[in-house]
């Protein structure tokens, strides 16, 4: 796991998702895929379709330039306070309502979305507006989440009614990077074979 001066993970987070987007397709995907989501180096080579080696060599370049990103350590609350413990729960709230509005009025105007393993990327309120408005219509319903927390980081398990089961069941692996009082990035994985990783069930009653 890469590291920084300041150590408590709220504030590593925040320089993660600063040099995120400054990172190679590769390095940035890697990173995410193993320190974020947890895959192992098989298991991303082969989400990736490349070689363990590749893997490694990709998350350790990664790690090397985000180690020497300086760190804001005023700006990130500490992990699992007051703080962030409201903001993560009015996102929740928001995301099981549908409300795409109270979702995009908790982040920050150069918000990130990140979807790997897949190369699409939304920065700014337009851009991250019209793709979850596009995503809400092509699910047809909201989505119901489960909290966990993912290398430090608030995330969810999420959670879609089956429509011919009363059920609901995985639909794709949330985390958030809190800066301040927004969120800063929303990295988003529909590869649900992680909720078992985190403890999350592996269906919910339906709603």
């Amino acid at each position: 796991m890469w590291s920084q001066t300041d150590s408590r993970p709220g504030v590593a987070a925040l320089a993660f998702v600063a040099g995120l987007q400054q990172l190679p397709p590769l390095q940035r995907t890697a990173l995410v895929l193993r320190d974020v989501l947890g895959f192992s180096a098989g298991e991303s080579a082969s989400i990736l379709e490349t070689t363990e080696a590749s893997v490694k060599g990709a998350l350790q370049r990664a790690r090397a330039a985000l180690a020497q990103r300086p760190i804001d350590s005023s700006r990130a609350p500490v992990p699992d306070w007051p703080q962030e413990r409201e903001i993560v729960a009015r996102f929740a709230e928001a995301v099981e309502r549908g409300d795409t509005e109270a979702v995009v009025a908790l982040l920050a105007d150069d918000a990130w979305v990140t979807t790997p393993p897949y190369p699409f990327e939304y920065q700014g309120i337009e851009a991250i507006t019209v793709f979850l408005d596009d995503r809400a219509r092509l699910r047809g319903a909201p989505l119901r989440v489960v909290p966990t927390r993912a290398n430090g980081q608030p995330a969810f398990g999420c959670y879609l009614d089956d429509r011919h089961a009363p059920i609901a069941r995985p639909f794709g692996f949330l985390v958030l990077t809190v800066d301040g009082e927004q969120i800063s990035a929303i990295t988003f994985s529909s590869d649900t074979s992680v909720f078992a990783h985190f403890g999350l069930p592996r269906t919910l009653p339906r709603a």
